[in-house]
C-alpha cells in the first residue's frame, strides 16, 4: 500500500513528526491536545511515521485507574547519515543513526590538495565500508553531510576560489557524491560545521558564540540565538583574511599580504620556528615542541594568541558572543594559545561585553566538525520536505 493514502487534508504526517524529534515521549491524546487535531487524525499520521520506522512505541502511562495510554517517541536509530569533514591533510567520515549517536568512524591522512575526484572517491568508498560494516542497507541512508577547508557556497555546495584546495572550484561536490548515493548531499565550510558541531556539545551558553579553528590556516563560525550564520554568500566568519596593521610583508596564500592566517596560522608558525633553528614543519610539529616545554614553540603560540585576540576584540565589539570556543590542531598545545587571546580580548574590549565572555578550547574537540557535518545532514533529513521524501521513498519502494 502506498504510504500516505486517504489520510484527511489538515496536519501531515511530517510537521507531527517536528514535534516528536525532541525524543520526549507523548500518547496521542497528548499530541492531539498540542496539535488541536482530532486523535482519528492524529492516529493515521502516526501510523504512516510507524510504518516508516521514525517512531516507536516506548512504554505506557502509569494507570489511573483506567486503560494506560500507549507512548510514541522518535526512534533515533531507524535511519542514518554519513558526515565528513576534511582538513588540509585529514579526513574524516563517520555513521551516524538520526538521533546524533555517531555508530562508527574511520580517519586517515589525506591531501585534501589532489584533487576533488581521489579525494570523494575514497569518501564514497569509505562511506560504502561503513553501511556494509554496520550492516545497514543503503535505503537506511537519508542524508550526506560533507566540511570542506575553504570557502564553499552552501546553497549549490561548490567550493569558491579556495586557497588550498587545487582543482576544487566550482567543482560540483553534490552532483559527484549523489552518482552513488541518491540522497541530499550539503556542503558548507569546515569551521561552519565545526561551529554547529560546538554548539550541540556546547549547550545554551552557544546560542552567541564564535567557533575559532586554529591549524594550518584559521577561520570561525558564527552561531547567532542558535542559529548557524553563513551571511550574503556563506563567507561569514573567514576570520584569516582580516588584515592586521604593521604586518604588509606577510604574503597569504589567498594572494593579499598582512592576513591574520599569514601571521599566526600554524604554516606561518611553522616557518617562523624553522628560522629560528626548529625543526618544524607541520603544525604537529609545533604542538609537540610546545608541550614538551620548548620556550620558543611557547612564545610563538603566545604571540599568535594575541594576534588572533587582536581581531577577535573587533568581532567581540560587533558581535557580543558569551562564548569563544577555540578548536583545531594548535588548540591542543595546551593553554599557551588560548591564554594569548585571552589577554587581549579581556584588555581591550568593553567590561561590558566581557562580563560573561567565555574564551575556551572546544568542548567537542577533534569530533566537532564530523558531528557538525552530521547535525547538517540530519537537520535535513529530518525537516518536513524530508520526512516527506523517506514517505515518497518508501511508497515507491512499497509500490514496486
Amino acid at each position: 500500500m502506498m504510504i500516505g493514502r486517504n489520510i484527511p487534508p489538515g496536519l501531515g504526517a511530517s510537521e507531527l513528526f517536528q514535534l516528536l524529534r525532541d525524543g520526549v515521549p507523548r500518547t496521542r491524546s497528548q499530541l492531539a491536545a498540542s496539535t488541536g487535531v482530532a486523535r482519528s487524525t492524529i492516529a493515521l499520521r502516526l501510523d504512516e511515521l510507524l510504518s516508516l520506522g521514525m517512531v516507536s512505541p516506548v512504554g505506557e502511562t502509569s494507570s489511573t485507574g483506567g486503560r494506560p495510554s500507549a507512548l510514541v517517541a522518535m526512534n533515533p536509530g531507524a535511519r542514518v547519515v554519513i558526515a565528513a569533514q576534511f582538513g588540509a591533510t585529514q579526513g574524516t567520515v563517520a555513521l551516524i543513526d538520526v538521533g546524533s549517536t555517531v555508530i562508527s568512524e574511520h580517519k586517515e591522512t589525506l591531501d585534501i590538495g589532489v584533487g576533488p575526484v581521489p579525494v570523494l572517491i575514497w569518501f564514497l568508498d569509505v562511506a560504502e565500508r561503513l553501511l556494509y560494516e554496520a550492516g545497514r542497507p543503503e535505503s537506511d541512508l537519508v542524508a550526506i553531510g560533507i566540511g570542506l577547508p575553504g570557502p564553499v557556497e552552501h546553497e549549490s555546495g561548490r567550493p569558491k576560489n579556495p586557497p588550498i584546495m587545487p582543482g576544487w572550484h566550482n567543482f560540483d561536490v553534490p552532483a559527484f557524491v549523489r552518482s552513488r548515493f541518491e540522497v541530499p548531499v550539503l556542503v558548507d565550510n569546515d569551521v561552519n560545521v565545526m561551529a554547529l558541531g560546538e554548539r550541540a556539545v556546547a549547550g545554551p551558553e552557544a546560542d552567541f558564540m564564535i567557533l575559532v579553528k586554529v591549524s594550518t590556516g584559521i577561520g570561525s563560525g558564527i552561531i547567532s540565538e542558535g542559529q548557524l550564520q553563513r551571511g550574503a554568500r556563506g563567507t561569514a566568519g573567514d576570520l584569516g583574511h582580516i588584515q592586521l596593521a604593521a604586518h604588509d610583508d606577510a604574503l597569504c596564500a589567498c594572494g593579499n599580504f598582512g592576513c591574520l592566517e599569514a601571521i599566526a596560522g600554524g604554516s606561518a608558525i611553522a616557518t617562523k620556528l624553522r628560522d629560528q633553528g626548529l625543526d618544524t614543519h607541520s603544525v604537529q610539529d609545533i604542538v609537540t615542541a610546545a608541550i614538551s616545554g620548548n620556550m620558543l614553540a611557547i612564545q610563538a603560540l603566545r604571540q599568535a594568541g594575541r594576534d588572533i585576540g587582536e581581531v577577535l576584540t573587533t568581532c567581540v565589539t560587533l558581535f557580543n558572543p558569551s562564548l569563544i570556543s577555540i578548536g583545531g590542531s594548535l588548540a591542543n598545545a595546551g593553554e599557551h594559545l588560548i591564554a594569548g587571546i585571552r589577554e587581549v580580548v579581556y584588555a581591550r574590549s568593553k567590561p561590558i561585553a566581557t562580563e560573561h565572555l567565555s574564551i575556551n578550547r572546544s568542548k567537542a574537540g577533534e569530533k566537532a566538525g564530523v558531528l557538525g557535518a552530521g547535525i547538517m545532514a540530519i537537520d535535513c533529513a529530518l525537516s518536513p520536505e524530508g520526512i516527506n521524501r523517506m514517505s515518497e521513498r518508501s511508497g515507491a519502494n512499497a509500490a514496486v
